[in-house]
């Protein structure tokens, strides 16, 4: 039986399911690591009349048509919000408007990338119905109230806001990239670490609209007892913590410490990378040591979210960057980390240039350069250990004044 295959839907209130997929091979989502897997979350809302909060990305359509089946016919649905146009929220779209001529509410902004990617299934003709901030959608016992989040993370972006059961289906907001057979914090374990992960590689350059966001909520008097994202577990239990941890991350909130991030050829850098580690440790801050091909891009922006400094190496390769620093470097301009202060060090032998690279790339991702980074010829050895060192200490020393 099909429901066999997919497993159950699961209620989160009365009238209220979870009907998504759990992709629990998914390793990369667009260039972000995902060692444990994601899932798609597409919620079903049962009234007098019944709405699809999202699909779930193209080959998971069979899986959230057959948890949709266990609670209704998915020919007879009313309606599909869009809270969000990129295909991993939409890929099923097409698939599901075979079944069911349900109208689809969606931003003013959403339609152009509908019709952008949809074009070819016929979406100039689906029903459509453009929505603002305010606008309600009434089920019969059922309200949804629709809250643009424009740029949290694409221009169409919204989240839906169930109003008797206080539930808010939050699009990308508050979600993690975790495959789990549990839907809920309190069922999962710790999901912040996971969130943190997300934030840091997906929502951290829009703190702006985040914030006003969040003021949305307050001015609105959303208060709820369930944020429900498309990504990961649903958060119930720890709705202050999540809430209070988004706050702190948008406002650029760090504590003591430093980031050593390097790469290394023949051993030179990495011995300098030991050195400035060492000499923060010693000065009593947290510091995390990362080597660029034995951490992900997105573990490392993780570590970045609440670092206040952090040192970029790299050994001089063809008068520049080693090539994985020069990836993790626009990887991070495209980020552009908050209130964050760095310095460059590194490695070269006949020609340098890398230290003078990574500063211009520092600079182009905003983050404040701290003096003339450290370049050593060949191999690092008394004097030049000592320079790591004050280097180490430069940067502790920035981090116990945040």
């Amino acid at each position: 039986m099909e429901t066999e295959k997919t497993g159950a839907a699961v209620e989160l209130a009365r009238g209220v399911y979870w009907v998504g997929a759990i992709d629990w091979n998914g390793r990369d989502f667009h260039g972000f690591a995902i060692p444990d897997g994601t899932t798609y979350n597409s919620y079903l809302i049962t009234g007098e009349k019944t709405a699809l909060i999202d699909t779930v990305k193209t080959p998971f359509a069979g899986e959230m048509l057959g948890r949709i089946s266990q609670v209704i016919d998915p020919s007879k649905l009313d309606y599909i919000v869009v809270n969000h146009m990129e295909l991993d929220h939409t890929g099923s779209l097409a698939e599901l408007k075979k079944v069911t001529d349900a109208k689809i509410f969606i931003t003013r902004r959403g339609v152009d990338i509908l019709n952008g990617y949809f074009r070819d299934s016929g979406s100039e003709n689906w029903n459509l119905e453009i929505v603002k901030t305010g606008d309600e959608l009434d089920l019969g016992g059922k309200t949804l109230m629709f809250l643009e989040a424009t740029m949290l993370h694409w221009p169409d972006s919204m989240e839906t806001f169930l109003k008797e059961d206080r539930i808010l289906f939050s699009n990308d907001g508050f979600g993690q990239h975790v495959a789990t057979s549990k839907r809920y914090d309190f069922e999962a374990g710790d999901a912040l670490p996971y969130a943190a992960e997300y934030y840091a590689n997906i929502l951290m350059p829009f703190h702006m609209p985040l914030l006003r966001f969040l003021g949305l909520l307050d001015k609105l008097g959303i208060e709820p007892l369930q944020i429900a994202p498309s990504h990961g577990i649903i958060w119930k239990q720890d709705l202050k913590k999540i809430l209070d941890a988004y706050r702190a991350w948008a406002n650029g909130e760090v504590k003591e410490k430093v980031l050593v991030i390097y790469d290394t050829m023949w051993g030179s850098t990495e011995i300098m990378a030991n050195e400035i580690a060492e000499a923060v440790r010693a000065d009593g801050v947290e510091v995390k040591l990362l080597n660029l091909r034995k951490n992900s891009r997105s573990h490392i922006m993780k570590e970045m979210l609440d670092a206040a400094a952090f040192a970029v190496g790299s050994p001089t390769l063809n008068n520049g960057l080693f090539p994985t620093v020069g990836d993790f470097l626009v990887y991070l301009k495209g980020l552009r980390p908050q209130k964050k202060k760095a310095m460059a060090f590194g490695s070269y032998g006949w020609g340098g240039g890398a230290v003078k690279a990574i500063e211009q790339e520092l600079k182009n991702s905003g983050i404040e350069v701290l003096g003339p980074g450290l370049q050593v010829r060949y191999r690092p050895y008394g004097r030049e250990l000592e320079r790591c060192r004050k280097l180490g200490e430069q940067l502790a020393a920035v981090a116990k004044r945040q």
